[in-house]
């Protein structure tokens, strides 16, 4: 039998996220991307345990292109801004479409002005233009406020500098609609877990 996702090579190795069998090749270079891996496949407990050169170099040259892009981050940056990450790769509600990174750049975008007119001390919710945008930007709003409790302007400024960084990141995705998406989900590996928690409390330093 093929393998369903290429249709070329034969399917050797059960996946558990799509109930088939696919070919070891898709296996490796769809995983997390192409396919919402759950966190018990064995396949990729194992490429986990031992991961492949190949597979370190690529995780390094991702993660240097994506903080190409960011620009330099304080600690308390960089923990809003993998709490950010988090939420955008959850998994979508069934029925619902995958979102794109036009649609994060919106989200980001909005959202940071949001923050940015807050910190000054004005009151200004700045509206995404697209409906799933509109969607993330109220989400993703409500769990920056409980993660940055009592932080006050210096927290909101922050949140708006981080959230510029993945506007920029979303909005140079290229042909490819989620490329950004995709490069942030190979970094923080299994994208297949729960909807972002009760979110921490950050607290800056």
């Amino acid at each position: 039998m093929s393998c369903p996702l290429c249709g070329q090579r034969r399917g050797k190795r059960a996946c558990p996220a799509l109930g088939q069998s696919i070919c070891p090749v898709c296996c490796a270079t769809k995983r997390l991307v192409e396919v919402r891996c759950p966190g018990n496949c064995p396949h990729l407990a194992s490429a986990r345990e031992n991961p492949s050169v190949h597979a370190r170099r690529q995780h390094d040259a991702d993660l240097r292109q994506l903080m190409q892009g960011t620009g330099r981050l304080s600690e308390g940056q960089l923990q809003l801004l993998f709490l950010m990450h988090s939420y955008f790769l959850r998994p979508e509600a069934e029925g619902q479409p995958r979102i794109v990174d036009a649609e994060v750049a919106d989200a980001a975008g909005a959202l940071a002005v949001t923050f940015e007119t807050a910190s000054r001390g004005l009151v200004l919710e700045h509206q995404p233009a697209t409906p799933a945008g509109r969607r993330m930007a109220g989400e993703l709003r409500g769990i920056l406020q409980q993660a940055g409790r009592g932080g006050g302007s210096r927290f909101e400024a922050e949140v708006a500098v981080v959230l510029r960084a993945i506007e920029r990141g979303a909005a140079q995705s290229g042909e490819h609609p989620r490329a950004y998406l995709d490069l942030v989900a190979r970094i923080l590996g299994d994208t297949a877990g729960p909807a972002v928690p009760e979110a921490p409390r950050i607290v800056l330093p």
